[in-house]
């Protein structure tokens, strides 16, 4: 058993023709430059595509297999060079159950069973070659579609105040929209962490996933996961979703909720943080607010009572992306690119003194501080990140 590092939510900006996917997605972000970035600049072993339904995405992975350049792994997924690809779709849900839009993901172990999906979905939504489109069938089918493939369902991003299972989509319970029994993993989103979320009771039977939701191949593991497994594969990941045979998540990296663009409450006209969400912006006098992460997680938590156990949950470490770092600009970020190989190598294998060898003392040891989760920051919300304080 080995230790490996996954990011199971990456987007696909454009085809390699240069049709659009995910439209806010980077025109740079391509099948291509995702699987090359993901692989020899972040260092990841582990990788989720989520929009690789779009027949031009297909076709890409298709002529990447017949040239050799990737290759079918008998235990599921795609290898390119030392990076297993998992294809993925992401998908919206908006049936009669649901009080508001969610967004899901699905994943499959092989390309025969995504375009088998593909085909499927096509007769249920209005474009089939974009990102995240609406899906006109109700939740428990899907999920049943997605299982019969052979295939991995995981809520997204669920508390995030716009189309998430809990941020719009249910009043209470997951159970309005899905079957409980057909979820495999439930992705916290960059504005949670798992001890916000120890006291919400009906996630106490699933793994926690943690991942980028990357826009752009920058944004590629700003959050990611440790997972214990024999060896990456699709197969491999399904037992550590369900801590199986030794296999689980052992550790997940993600932003402080601090930093995440919906963690407060605030007003939807100028985006002044507010400690209520039935308060009047004392900014502008607006009544309309964006209700928080961190607002919506306290109403559906129940406060554990004496002698309650809760599940045992693997760490949950604030580690700051680099790009986030002050002062770690284009040039630094790549003489330690050149110097260390991998951001995950820098992240996770570099001595502070060796940092100090390639970049100024003052931005080694903002390296450092962030990847120990002591560094400040001014919270995010709205929409709108937060940041690290520059005097911490």
């Amino acid at each position: 058993m080995k230790e490996y590092y996954a990011d199971l939510h990456i987007h696909i900006g454009r085809t390699r023709s240069g049709k659009a996917v995910k439209i806010t997605g980077a025109k740079t972000l391509t099948f291509s430059k995702v699987i090359q970035v993901a692989s020899e600049r972040k260092g990841l072993d582990l990788i989720g595509i989520i929009d690789c339904h779009s027949p031009e995405v297909i076709e890409e992975i298709e002529a990447g297999i017949l040239d050799g350049e990737i290759t079918e792994k008998d235990e599921g997924g795609l290898l390119y060079r030392n990076t297993t690809i998992i294809p993925g779709s992401e998908i919206e849900i908006y049936d009669q159950h649901c009080n508001g839009p969610i967004h899901v993901l699905a994943y499959f172990p092989t390309l025969e069973a995504m375009k088998n999906f593909s085909v499927w979905m096509s007769g249920y939504v209005k474009n089939i070659t974009l990102s995240s489109q609406r899906i006109y069938c109700d939740g428990r089918t899907l999920q049943k579609i997605v299982k019969s493939l052979g295939g991995l369902f995981i809520p997204a991003h669920v508390f995030t105040p716009f189309k998430s299972l809990y941020g719009k989509g249910v009043r209470s319970s997951l159970a309005e929209v899905f079957d409980p029994e057909l979820i495999d993993a439930i992705e916290l989103g960059l504005s949670s962490d798992t001890e916000m979320v120890k006291d919400i009771k009906e996630l106490e039977s699933f793994v926690f996933v943690t991942n980028s939701d990357a826009h752009s191949l920058g944004k590629i593991a700003r959050e990611y996961q440790k997972i214990r497994l024999k060896e990456p594969s699709f197969n491999e990941l399904a037992k550590a979703l369900q801590d199986k045979e030794g296999r689980k998540v052992s550790a997940n990296y993600g932003l402080n909720p601090l930093l995440g663009k919906y963690h407060q409450t605030v007003c939807s006209g100028c985006l002044h943080q507010l400690l209520r969400d039935n308060e009047q912006c004392p900014e502008c006098g607006n009544k309309t607010i964006i209700k928080g992460v961190s607002t919506r997680i306290e109403e559906l938590s129940i406060p554990k009572m004496n002698g309650e156990k809760r599940r045992e949950r693997p760490p949950y470490i604030h580690q700051v992306p680099l790009d986030f770092i002050p002062g770690l600009g284009p040039k630094s970020m790549e003489k330690l690119l050149k110097a260390f190989g991998t951001e995950m190598n820098i992240l996770h294998e570099v001595t502070l003194e060796q940092l100090t060898e390639i970049v100024p003392e003052k931005l080694a040891h903002y390296i450092d501080s962030a990847r120990k989760g002591e560094l400040t920051f001014e919270v995010g919300g709205g929409g709108k990140y937060g940041k690290v304080k520059k005097n911490s």
